[in-house]
């Protein structure tokens, strides 16, 4: 046997070695990825104030970075002034935005007994008359239905604060959170180069390239969410909320925060807007008149969405289509609850990028490759 068929030999026997390596790779990702997603889920309970806190120190250590870099600027010092800044921030925030909410959500209890009505003396008969399905609806019992559930709205604050000192446990879990969050933050922010260093450090060295290479492209796809989706979804409340103030809706603020809110399922935001601010503005008004300009408050708010918002906010990098966000914030209410509702589009947006990687390495493949 030939030196040139020793060498192919040993190509071959370098590339089956090669392929293997890259095959148990995949398999070790694919492990650790269930592993942490078991672990996550058994956890959920207690693990929402070290998600917020893991979040907050996420979006805030790149601005904690360029403060470092100036020369008045410590490491220590950074992360007291990023920190006292955002917990001063969210505060005034929070302070400012509940009595408003508060006052807007009496103002709408306070309509009720007029939606009541009229639905009793104008929207029931017309019912009857164009619709034989509503013929036998006896209005009396209607009005009383509504009333009893208006009764119950009415004290759901009074039942919830109720239920929450009666558990002490849930009353001690919330405070926990309330109290956890900040502190976590303020660990995270401030040790935060140390644990990435320290788990760059803990993967196979055969292992390393790549998964920098992964962990460039989920935190450019973290940094377009979470810097960017959040973002516009806070412009578009205030853009809500201003527009109809303008328009003269009174319940502005409240249909103008739901709408923002969310505004991070696609068209969702739109469509909620519109059907709370028409019925708002019908009920205000009793007539049509203050339809149209709540209709054109949506329209420049969605306008600026596609053109201006989005695309300098957060640009095309989380790549989701549409039906796949809907999918994602389904199952993530379904399997984790609110919580799941909130880290359903990031997760997606993350294991996005886990599976073109895999894709490419299947593609790449014998299984594929070979006729």
């Amino acid at each position: 046997m030939g030196k040139n068929d020793m060498k192919g030999i040993d190509s071959t026997s370098s590339q089956r070695r090669s392929i293997r390596l890259i095959e148990g790779v995949d398999n070790v990702i694919l492990f650790a990825l269930a592993l942490l997603f078991g672990f996550v889920y058994l956890l959920l309970p207690i693990l929402f104030p070290f998600i917020a806190a893991a979040l907050l120190a996420y979006l805030s250590s790149s601005i904690v970075s360029r403060l470092e870099k100036l020369r008045f600027f410590s490491r220590s010092l950074a992360v007291s002034t990023v920190f006292i800044t955002i917990i001063f921030l969210l505060s005034s925030l929070f302070l400012l935005i509940l009595p408003l909410i508060e006052q807007q959500i009496s103002l709408l209890v306070q309509k009720v007994p007029e939606v009541i009505l009229w639905l009793k003396i104008t929207a029931l008969p017309w019912l009857k008359v164009n619709f034989s399905t509503f013929s036998q609806l006896d209005a009396e019992k209607l009005q009383q239905g509504l009333q009893d559930n208006l009764g119950s709205a009415s004290s759901i604050v009074v039942s919830i604060l109720s239920s929450i000192s009666a558990s002490g446990v849930s009353f001690l879990n919330g405070v926990a959170t309330f109290v956890l969050t900040p502190v976590l933050m303020f660990y995270f922010l401030r040790d935060w180069e140390t644990l990435l260093a320290k788990m760059h450090n803990a993967f196979p060295r055969s292992m390393e390239k790549r998964v920098a290479i992964l962990a460039l492209e989920v935190d450019e796809v973290l940094s377009a969410f979470f810097k960017g989706q959040i973002l516009v979804m806070f412009c578009l409340a205030v853009i809500y909320s201003i527009g109809l103030s303008i328009a003269g809706l009174e319940f502005a603020l409240l249909v103008g925060l739901i709408a923002g809110l969310v505004s991070f399922v696609p068209y969702l935001g739109l469509i909620t807007g519109l059907v709370f601010g028409c019925l708002a503005a019908f009920f205000q008004l009793h007539d049509l008149s203050l339809i149209v300009p709540v209709l054109v408050v949506f329209g420049l708010g969605q306008l600026l969405e596609s053109i201006v918002l989005t695309p300098l906010l957060v640009g095309d990098k989380i790549g989701l289509h549409p039906v796949a966000v809907i999918f994602a914030v389904m199952v993530g209410g379904q399997l984790f609850g609110f919580t799941g509702i909130l880290l359903a589009l990031p997760i997606a947006a993350v294991l996005l990028v886990f599976i073109k990687f895999f894709e490419q390495r299947y593609k790449k493949s014998k299984l594929y490759l070979e006729a």
